[in-house]
């Protein structure tokens, strides 16, 4: 009685042109207590798109009225039509758009309440998610099992051998050094002029011995470096680059690849092909470069490491960029600080070039701002950044294209923190390109040596941090390389 009073109350204090008071519902849509559809979740009949309606009291009785108008439960007199006595209480709401990323949606429904026989809700046929192929991390990977067998190979052919174990036994299992340097790993004398080093003796890549006096120690630096070298100015500029397709040993390319097809397959697939190539090619050049400025000249160089640790700084930053939103950030971020740290700690071991991985990082983290989408947390505030990759053509032309569509419109109505946050992301890349074209410059021009730098690379224990610096001693023709003062390797991951 007092569910009618309430609809018969509130009817009568609109204006609707319905004179009499109407009569309450069908026993079916109410309960003991009072009307169900008061502050009570949908029926399972209900849209899929009203997961959780909700009627609240303040609109209980505008809500009868629509229903009573839209389903024609109420005549024009006022009464209920009798064929309908058990028709479904359905709150009606506004129907909702598809989403512009899955078009159609997940439910395809031809009318307002759902299929047209009975207002029955459309099973879902949700349509599966097509991961995109990470083509550049299988094509590396390729490319330097390939490479890694070609060094196996010519090892073999060069020394009889296919892992280096004369004169010294290559710890990663694999080609002898100077095979590597025949090959392409960074090696200062063969990339520029240093004095006394055009003159002097060294030893050929198919070298077994460590008797200065044997034939295969007579060989010219042009010989070594191969790539055509001549004796004037070397400049192999591209071992900046050949390096990161050419691995040590075994040990070396299994770990490298291990992390290479797991973490930077799903980054890949998270961020698209182009941008990780361009953070893994951009990470591994840049970490040869600083070595090269500031390891000792006698390290030969190689590895994918440098190019690694950008992608580990891709890691790091979408770690902290979705912190809320992950279950265990701290169990995620505590993992990849841990295997950051363990491998700047080994680095710091004799004969590793460290600064690969540090140049690598570097560069990571700031292609990373770039490249990456915005911290979630300022995403909700500034608006969201562009996709990753086109997803509905529904959705306004954004990023560059927006820009060169509408250079205005892009930057109008922008918040504060959007600009401040784009002008951080501009920053980290000028200040890269500017560190790049200094390192260059240095290399080839300046040539400063740091003096405390070598300490990010060695610990001062004994004389670690002299090692792979070239030594000569005197003959009584020519000038002769300390044969094996360490020619080392970039350290694995």
């Amino acid at each position: 009685m007092a569910a009618q009073e309430y609809y018969s109350q509130g009817w009568s204090s609109q204006n609707h042109g319905i004179n009499a008071p109407l009569p309450p519902l069908p026993t079916g849509s109410q309960s003991s207590s009072g009307p169900t559809n008061i502050a009570t979740p949908a029926s399972s009949n209900s849209s899929p798109f009203d997961d959780h309606t909700y009627v609240y009291p303040s609109h209980a009785q505008e809500s009868q009225q629509s229903l009573a108008v839209d389903t024609g439960y109420y005549g024009n007199n006022g009464k209920p039509h009798v064929q309908d006595e058990y028709a479904d209480n359905i709150p009606l709401k506004p129907q909702q758009q598809p989403s512009p990323y899955s078009p159609g949606g997940d439910d395809q429904l031809p009318g307002p309440l759902g299929d047209a026989g009975g207002g029955k809700r459309k099973k879902r046929n949700k349509l599966p998610v097509k991961k995109t192929i990470p083509w550049f991390v299988y094509v590396a990977t390729a490319i330097q099992i390939g490479v890694f067998i070609g060094e196996l190979i010519k090892n073999a052919i060069l020394t009889k051998t296919p892992i280096a174990i004369h004169p010294q036994f290559n710890p990663m299992i694999g080609p002898s050094p100077y095979v590597l340097i025949n090959m392409g790993a960074r090696y200062v004398p063969c990339m520029r002029f240093i004095p006394g080093v055009q003159d002097a003796t060294w030893p050929c890549p198919n070298t077994t011995t460590s008797n200065q006096d044997s034939p295969s120690n007579q060989c010219k630096l042009t010989d070594l470096c191969g790539f055509g070298a001549t004796n004037g100015q070397p400049n192999q500029w591209f071992r900046f680059i050949v390096p990161m397709f050419l691995h040590a040993g075994i040990i070396h390319i299994g770990f490298n690849m291990l992390l290479q097809v797991t973490l930077g397959r799903d980054m890949e697939q998270a961020i698209g092909t182009l941008r990780f190539a361009l953070v893994y090619l951009s990470s591994g050049i840049f970490g040869f470069v600083l070595g090269g400025n500031f390891a000792p000249d006698g390290i030969a160089s190689t590895g994918a490491s440098g190019s690694l640790f950008g992608i580990l700084a891709l890691v790091l930053l979408d770690i902290l960029y979705t912190w809320k939103d992950r279950k265990s950030p701290k169990k995620d971020l505590a993992f990849i600080a841990l295997d950051v740290v363990i491998s700047f700690v080994l680095g710091l071991l004799p004969g590793l070039d460290n600064f690969s991985h540090i140049g690598g990082f570097v560069m990571g983290l700031a292609l990373g701002l770039c490249l990456l989408r915005s911290p979630n947390v300022l995403r909700q505030r500034i608006g969201d950044d562009p996709p990753y990759t086109p997803v509905s053509t529904v959705k306004p032309a954004v990023g560059f294209a927006g820009i060169a569509k509408k250079p205005v419109g892009f930057f109008k109505g922008r918040k504060p923190l959007w600009w401040a946050w784009w002008l951080l992301r501009a920053a980290a890349l000028v200040a890269v390109l500017i560190g790049f074209i200094v390192l260059l410059n240095n290399f080839y021009k300046y040539r400063v040596k740091c003096s405390w730098c070598k300490h990010l690379s060695c610990l001062p224990i004994s004389n670690w941090c002299d090692l792979g610096n070239l030594h000569f001693v005197n003959s009584t023709t020519n000038n002769k390389r300390d044969l094996f003062s360490p020619v080392s390797l970039e350290a694995f991951l």
